[in-house]
This record gives C-alpha cells, structure tokens and sequence, in this order.
C-alpha cells in the first residue's frame, strides 16, 4: 500500500450526449472508453504535491473560446489542497494555473 503519491499534473477528458438529434449519439473522451481522435488532456502543475490516501484536492476549471479564434481554447485551473503529510500538521497549497489550447491544423 502506498503511503504517498506524487501528483505531477491534472488530466482532463469530456462525455457528450447529442439528444437533440434524429439519430442520438454519444462518446467519452475518457481513458476508460475507446479510442476517439479526440484524446484527453494533461494539465502540468508548477509544483508537485504530495498527497496521502484520502487527501483531496479541490478546485475548479474555466474552459471558454479564445478571443480571437473560437476554436482555440482559454482554460484557468485553481485548486487548493490541504496536506495531512506531517503529522498533526497540516500544510495548505493553492495556485492558479492558464492554459491555450490551440487547433492545428494541416497546410
């Protein structure tokens, strides 16, 4: 059993359901699902936290459309996280952390 683990960065994948449709379709970009052109993402933190089983690290996402292309992608990422690794201590780290995602394309 591991005492610790190393967290090194954030991974982000999405579900989609398109009801509205005359034909319902669904996928998951998740890494428990097949395979889709679509991948998941990996976030880097600038430091690495250390977590002990039954740590949580919380936080929240903004994902919105770039200025100047809609297709490119904005994301802030904030997360707080309270560390029980010292005994009867607990040590408190936050950060907030941008992204761009941008679409290449070919040619």
């Amino acid at each position: 059993m591991l005492n610790s683990l190393d967290v090194h960065a954030l991974l982000g994948w999405f579900d989609v359901s398109f009801r509205a449709c005359h034909k319902p379709v669904s996928f998951s970009t998740g890494p428990h699902a097949k395979y889709t052109h679509w991948k998941q993402t990996v976030f880097y933190l600038k430091d690495t936290l250390t977590v002990v089983k039954g740590d949580k690290i919380e936080g929240s996402i903004s994902v919105r459309p770039n200025a100047k292309n809609h297709r490119d992608l904005d994301i802030d990422i904030s997360y707080k996280y309270a560390s029980s690794l010292l005994e009867g201590q607990q040590q408190t780290t936050s950060d907030s952390l941008s992204f761009k995602m941008s679409v290449v394309t070919d040619g």
